[in-house]
Protein backbone atom coordinates (compact mmCIF):
# COMPACT_ATOMS: atom_id res chain seq x y z
CA UNK A 1 0.00 0.00 0.00
CA UNK A 2 2.87 2.40 0.85
CA UNK A 3 4.47 2.02 -2.56
CA UNK A 4 1.09 2.54 -4.17
CA UNK A 5 0.91 5.97 -2.60
CA UNK A 6 3.58 7.36 -4.93
CA UNK A 7 1.22 8.17 -7.86
CA UNK A 8 -0.94 10.36 -5.69
CA UNK A 9 1.80 12.25 -3.85
CA UNK A 10 1.02 15.52 -5.62
CA UNK A 11 -2.65 15.28 -4.73
CA UNK A 12 -1.88 14.34 -1.15
CA UNK A 13 0.37 17.34 -0.79
CA UNK A 14 -2.48 19.51 -1.97
CA UNK A 15 -4.83 17.88 0.50
CA UNK A 16 -2.51 17.90 3.50
CA UNK A 17 -4.32 19.53 6.36
CA UNK A 18 -7.68 19.30 4.60
CA UNK A 19 -8.66 16.08 6.31
CA UNK A 20 -7.18 16.85 9.66
CA UNK A 21 -6.93 20.56 10.31
CA UNK A 22 -9.90 22.57 11.49
CA UNK A 23 -10.20 26.32 11.55
CA UNK A 24 -9.44 28.38 14.59
CA UNK A 25 -13.17 28.69 15.16
CA UNK A 26 -13.34 24.89 15.62
CA UNK A 27 -15.58 24.54 12.58
CA UNK A 28 -14.74 21.15 11.16
CA UNK A 29 -13.51 20.89 7.58
CA UNK A 30 -14.09 17.51 5.94
CA UNK A 31 -12.31 16.28 2.86
CA UNK A 32 -14.84 14.21 0.95
CA UNK A 33 -13.47 11.51 -1.32
CA UNK A 34 -15.33 11.14 -4.61
CA UNK A 35 -15.11 9.25 -7.89
CA UNK A 36 -15.56 10.93 -11.26
CA UNK A 37 -17.43 13.87 -9.68
CA UNK A 38 -20.34 11.60 -8.73
CA UNK A 39 -21.19 12.88 -5.27
CA UNK A 40 -20.00 16.39 -6.02
CA UNK A 41 -22.40 16.68 -8.95
CA UNK A 42 -25.25 15.22 -6.92
CA UNK A 43 -24.74 17.77 -4.17
CA UNK A 44 -24.34 20.67 -6.59
CA UNK A 45 -27.56 19.68 -8.35
CA UNK A 46 -29.58 19.14 -5.18
CA UNK A 47 -28.12 21.95 -3.08
CA UNK A 48 -28.16 19.55 -0.14
CA UNK A 49 -24.87 20.80 1.31
CA UNK A 50 -26.13 24.35 1.69
CA UNK A 51 -26.15 25.36 5.35
CA UNK A 52 -24.03 22.39 6.43
CA UNK A 53 -22.53 22.43 9.90
CA UNK A 54 -19.07 21.79 8.43
CA UNK A 55 -16.78 23.14 5.74
CA UNK A 56 -15.73 20.75 3.00
CA UNK A 57 -13.37 20.14 0.12
CA UNK A 58 -13.69 17.51 -2.57
CA UNK A 59 -10.93 15.04 -3.43
CA UNK A 60 -11.66 13.60 -6.87
CA UNK A 61 -10.35 10.30 -8.21
CA UNK A 62 -10.92 8.18 -11.33
CA UNK A 63 -11.55 5.09 -9.24
CA UNK A 64 -11.67 3.62 -5.78
CA UNK A 65 -8.06 2.45 -5.55
CA UNK A 66 -6.45 5.93 -5.58
CA UNK A 67 -9.24 7.24 -3.34
CA UNK A 68 -8.39 4.67 -0.68
CA UNK A 69 -4.68 5.37 -1.10
CA UNK A 70 -5.44 8.95 -0.08
CA UNK A 71 -7.45 7.73 2.91
CA UNK A 72 -4.44 5.64 3.93
CA UNK A 73 -2.54 8.88 4.52
CA UNK A 74 -5.38 10.38 6.60
CA UNK A 75 -5.92 13.11 4.02
CA UNK A 76 -9.51 12.14 3.21
CA UNK A 77 -12.29 11.68 5.76
CA UNK A 78 -14.91 9.79 3.76
CA UNK A 79 -14.98 7.68 0.64
CA UNK A 80 -17.59 6.42 -1.80
CA UNK A 81 -17.17 3.12 -3.60
CA UNK A 82 -18.84 -0.18 -4.34
CA UNK A 83 -18.58 -2.97 -1.80
CA UNK A 84 -15.63 -4.89 -3.24
CA UNK A 85 -13.13 -2.02 -3.54
CA UNK A 86 -14.01 -1.06 0.02
CA UNK A 87 -13.35 -4.64 1.09
CA UNK A 88 -10.12 -4.64 -0.90
CA UNK A 89 -8.94 -1.57 0.99
CA UNK A 90 -9.85 -3.12 4.35
CA UNK A 91 -8.11 -6.38 3.47
CA UNK A 92 -5.00 -4.34 2.71
CA UNK A 93 -5.04 -2.89 6.22
CA UNK A 94 -6.84 0.42 5.67
CA UNK A 95 -8.53 1.44 8.95
CA UNK A 96 -11.99 2.45 7.73
CA UNK A 97 -15.58 1.54 8.52
CA UNK A 98 -18.75 1.16 6.49
CA UNK A 99 -20.97 4.00 7.76
CA UNK A 100 -23.82 3.96 5.22
CA UNK A 101 -24.91 2.05 2.14
CA UNK A 102 -27.09 2.30 -0.94
CA UNK A 103 -28.70 -0.22 -3.26
CA UNK A 104 -28.82 -0.16 -7.05
CA UNK A 105 -29.81 -2.83 -9.55
CA UNK A 106 -26.20 -3.27 -10.69
CA UNK A 107 -26.72 -2.04 -14.24
CA UNK A 108 -23.97 0.55 -13.88
CA UNK A 109 -21.20 -2.06 -14.11
CA UNK A 110 -20.69 -4.13 -17.24
CA UNK A 111 -18.41 -6.18 -19.44
CA UNK A 112 -18.32 -4.43 -22.79
CA UNK A 113 -17.34 -5.72 -26.20
CA UNK A 114 -16.08 -3.82 -29.19
CA UNK A 115 -18.91 -3.43 -31.67
CA UNK A 116 -17.24 -5.82 -34.13
CA UNK A 117 -16.62 -8.55 -31.53
CA UNK A 118 -17.96 -12.03 -32.32
CA UNK A 119 -18.25 -13.01 -28.64
CA UNK A 120 -21.82 -13.93 -27.69
CA UNK A 121 -21.54 -15.42 -24.19
CA UNK A 122 -19.49 -15.33 -21.00
CA UNK A 123 -18.30 -18.88 -21.74
CA UNK A 124 -16.54 -17.52 -24.83
CA UNK A 125 -14.32 -15.35 -22.63
CA UNK A 126 -12.16 -18.39 -21.84
CA UNK A 127 -8.60 -17.76 -22.98
CA UNK A 128 -9.27 -14.10 -23.71
CA UNK A 129 -7.49 -11.00 -22.42
CA UNK A 130 -9.82 -8.66 -20.55
CA UNK A 131 -9.07 -5.09 -19.56
CA UNK A 132 -10.52 -4.21 -16.15
CA UNK A 133 -10.90 -0.75 -14.68
CA UNK A 134 -9.78 0.56 -12.33
CA UNK A 135 -7.65 -1.97 -10.47
CA UNK A 136 -7.51 -5.38 -8.87
CA UNK A 137 -10.47 -5.61 -6.50
CA UNK A 138 -12.63 -3.08 -8.35
CA UNK A 139 -16.37 -3.55 -8.85
CA UNK A 140 -15.70 -4.45 -12.50
CA UNK A 141 -13.19 -7.05 -11.34
CA UNK A 142 -15.83 -8.60 -9.10
CA UNK A 143 -18.41 -8.69 -11.89
CA UNK A 144 -15.91 -10.53 -14.07
CA UNK A 145 -15.00 -13.07 -11.36
CA UNK A 146 -18.64 -13.66 -10.48
CA UNK A 147 -19.97 -14.18 -14.00
CA UNK A 148 -17.04 -16.44 -14.87
CA UNK A 149 -17.88 -18.62 -11.89
CA UNK A 150 -21.55 -18.71 -12.85
CA UNK A 151 -20.53 -19.82 -16.34
CA UNK A 152 -18.43 -22.67 -14.96
CA UNK A 153 -15.11 -20.95 -15.58
CA UNK A 154 -12.28 -20.02 -13.26
CA UNK A 155 -10.85 -16.55 -12.83
CA UNK A 156 -7.57 -18.02 -14.06
CA UNK A 157 -9.23 -19.01 -17.35
CA UNK A 158 -8.84 -15.43 -18.57
CA UNK A 159 -5.93 -13.00 -18.65
CA UNK A 160 -6.75 -9.85 -16.72
CA UNK A 161 -5.05 -6.52 -17.31
CA UNK A 162 -5.81 -3.34 -15.37
CA UNK A 163 -5.98 0.31 -16.39
CA UNK A 164 -7.55 3.50 -15.10
CA UNK A 165 -10.75 4.34 -17.00
CA UNK A 166 -9.36 7.14 -19.16
CA UNK A 167 -6.46 5.03 -20.41
CA UNK A 168 -8.72 2.01 -20.87
CA UNK A 169 -11.27 4.11 -22.73
CA UNK A 170 -8.62 5.25 -25.19
CA UNK A 171 -7.41 1.69 -25.78
CA UNK A 172 -10.96 0.39 -26.22
CA UNK A 173 -12.01 3.19 -28.57
CA UNK A 174 -8.92 2.71 -30.74
CA UNK A 175 -9.61 -1.00 -31.17
CA UNK A 176 -6.58 -2.18 -29.19
CA UNK A 177 -8.86 -3.82 -26.62
CA UNK A 178 -11.80 -6.10 -27.41
CA UNK A 179 -13.20 -6.73 -23.91
CA UNK A 180 -13.48 -4.11 -21.18
CA UNK A 181 -14.97 -4.46 -17.70
CA UNK A 182 -16.02 -0.97 -16.62
CA UNK A 183 -18.60 1.10 -14.79
CA UNK A 184 -20.49 4.36 -14.61
CA UNK A 185 -20.09 7.24 -17.01
CA UNK A 186 -17.23 5.49 -18.84
CA UNK A 187 -19.53 2.53 -19.49
CA UNK A 188 -22.40 4.74 -20.64
CA UNK A 189 -20.12 6.73 -22.94
CA UNK A 190 -18.69 3.60 -24.56
CA UNK A 191 -22.15 2.15 -25.18
CA UNK A 192 -23.30 5.44 -26.70
CA UNK A 193 -20.34 5.15 -29.07
CA UNK A 194 -21.35 1.67 -30.19
CA UNK A 195 -19.94 -0.78 -27.65
CA UNK A 196 -21.97 -3.91 -26.94
CA UNK A 197 -22.91 -5.03 -23.43
CA UNK A 198 -22.01 -8.69 -22.95
CA UNK A 199 -23.38 -8.73 -19.41
CA UNK A 200 -23.96 -6.23 -16.63
CA UNK A 201 -24.36 -6.37 -12.87
CA UNK A 202 -28.09 -7.00 -12.79
CA UNK A 203 -29.63 -10.28 -11.64
CA UNK A 204 -26.90 -11.04 -9.14
CA UNK A 205 -23.93 -10.04 -11.27
CA UNK A 206 -23.02 -7.67 -8.46
CA UNK A 207 -24.64 -7.03 -5.09
CA UNK A 208 -25.56 -3.49 -6.16
CA UNK A 209 -24.40 -2.27 -2.77
CA UNK A 210 -22.63 1.07 -2.67
CA UNK A 211 -20.69 2.04 0.44
CA UNK A 212 -19.89 5.29 2.18
CA UNK A 213 -16.87 4.69 4.37
CA UNK A 214 -15.12 6.86 6.91
CA UNK A 215 -11.65 6.63 8.38
CA UNK A 216 -11.29 5.28 11.90
CA UNK A 217 -9.30 8.38 12.79
CA UNK A 218 -12.12 10.69 11.72
CA UNK A 219 -14.75 8.61 13.50
CA UNK A 220 -12.70 8.72 16.70
CA UNK A 221 -12.91 12.53 16.77
CA UNK A 222 -16.33 13.51 18.21
CA UNK A 223 -16.54 16.79 16.27
CA UNK A 224 -15.47 15.19 13.03
CA UNK A 225 -17.87 12.29 13.55
CA UNK A 226 -20.72 14.76 14.09
CA UNK A 227 -19.78 16.46 10.82
CA UNK A 228 -19.77 13.09 9.06
CA UNK A 229 -23.24 12.43 10.49
CA UNK A 230 -24.43 15.74 9.04
CA UNK A 231 -22.84 14.85 5.70
CA UNK A 232 -24.68 11.52 5.64
CA UNK A 233 -27.97 13.17 6.51
CA UNK A 234 -27.48 15.58 3.61
CA UNK A 235 -26.46 12.77 1.27
CA UNK A 236 -29.72 11.03 2.13
CA UNK A 237 -31.57 14.24 1.26
CA UNK A 238 -29.65 14.53 -2.02
CA UNK A 239 -30.51 10.95 -3.00
CA UNK A 240 -34.19 11.58 -2.29
CA UNK A 241 -34.08 14.74 -4.41
CA UNK A 242 -32.41 12.90 -7.31
CA UNK A 243 -35.13 10.25 -7.35
CA UNK A 244 -37.77 12.89 -8.10
CA UNK A 245 -35.74 15.30 -10.27
CA UNK A 246 -34.12 12.99 -12.83
CA UNK A 247 -34.22 15.42 -15.76
CA UNK A 248 -32.85 18.33 -13.76
CA UNK A 249 -30.14 16.13 -12.26
CA UNK A 250 -29.15 14.81 -15.70
CA UNK A 251 -28.85 18.33 -17.08
CA UNK A 252 -26.56 19.39 -14.24
CA UNK A 253 -24.55 16.18 -14.62
CA UNK A 254 -24.12 16.89 -18.33
CA UNK A 255 -23.12 20.51 -17.77
CA UNK A 256 -20.71 19.84 -14.91
CA UNK A 257 -18.98 16.81 -16.41
CA UNK A 258 -18.95 17.69 -20.10
CA UNK A 259 -20.81 14.59 -21.25
CA UNK A 260 -23.72 14.48 -23.71
CA UNK A 261 -27.15 14.80 -22.13
CA UNK A 262 -28.22 11.36 -23.35
CA UNK A 263 -25.22 9.80 -21.58
CA UNK A 264 -25.97 11.79 -18.43
CA UNK A 265 -29.57 10.56 -18.45
CA UNK A 266 -28.36 6.96 -18.58
CA UNK A 267 -25.93 7.46 -15.70
CA UNK A 268 -28.58 9.17 -13.59
CA UNK A 269 -31.02 6.35 -14.30
CA UNK A 270 -28.56 3.92 -12.71
CA UNK A 271 -28.63 5.86 -9.45
CA UNK A 272 -29.01 4.15 -6.12
CA UNK A 273 -31.99 4.14 -3.83
CA UNK A 274 -32.20 6.14 -0.64
CA UNK A 275 -29.19 6.04 1.66
CA UNK A 276 -29.38 3.04 3.99
CA UNK A 277 -27.91 2.23 7.37
CA UNK A 278 -25.52 -0.72 7.33
CA UNK A 279 -28.05 -3.30 8.48
CA UNK A 280 -27.60 -7.06 8.92
CA UNK A 281 -29.28 -7.42 5.51
CA UNK A 282 -26.63 -5.21 3.89
CA UNK A 283 -23.88 -7.18 5.62
CA UNK A 284 -25.43 -10.45 4.43
CA UNK A 285 -25.34 -9.20 0.82
CA UNK A 286 -21.74 -8.03 1.03
CA UNK A 287 -20.16 -10.99 2.84
CA UNK A 288 -20.47 -13.36 -0.17
CA UNK A 289 -18.70 -10.75 -2.29
CA UNK A 290 -15.80 -10.81 0.16
CA UNK A 291 -15.76 -14.60 0.25
CA UNK A 292 -15.72 -15.00 -3.54
CA UNK A 293 -12.90 -12.53 -4.06
CA UNK A 294 -10.89 -14.10 -1.27
CA UNK A 295 -11.44 -17.44 -2.96
CA UNK A 296 -10.02 -16.27 -6.29
CA UNK A 297 -7.05 -14.64 -4.57
CA UNK A 298 -7.99 -11.00 -5.07
CA UNK A 299 -8.40 -10.29 -1.35
CA UNK A 300 -5.19 -11.12 0.54
CA UNK A 301 -7.01 -11.97 3.79
CA UNK A 302 -10.51 -12.91 4.90
CA UNK A 303 -12.72 -9.94 5.73
CA UNK A 304 -15.61 -10.38 8.14
CA UNK A 305 -17.78 -7.48 7.07
CA UNK A 306 -19.59 -7.13 10.40
CA UNK A 307 -16.27 -6.28 12.07
CA UNK A 308 -15.82 -3.21 9.89
CA UNK A 309 -19.11 -1.40 10.39
CA UNK A 310 -20.00 1.71 12.39
CA UNK A 311 -23.76 2.20 12.53
CA UNK A 312 -23.71 5.15 14.92
CA UNK A 313 -22.83 7.94 12.47
CA UNK A 314 -25.80 7.41 10.20
CA UNK A 315 -28.02 6.60 13.15
CA UNK A 316 -27.11 10.04 14.51
CA UNK A 317 -27.67 11.55 11.07
CA UNK A 318 -31.05 9.96 10.64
Amino acid sequence: MRRALIPVVALLLALTGCGGGDSESDRVSLTLGDQANGLKTLFEASGALEGASFDHKWAEFQGAAPLFQAMQSNNVDTGTAADIPTLQAISGGLPIKFVAASQSNGQGTAILLRKDSAIKSVAELKGKEILVSTARGSIADYLLANVLQKAGLKYSDVTVKYAVPTAAQAAFSSGKVEIWAIFGVFQATAVAQGAKVLIDGRDGGTSGIGVISASDKSLADPKRKAAIADFLKRLSTANTWAATHADEYAQVYSDKNGVPLDVAKVVVSWGSTALLPVTPDVIAKVQPVSDLMRGVGVLPVDVKVADHVDTTAFSTAG
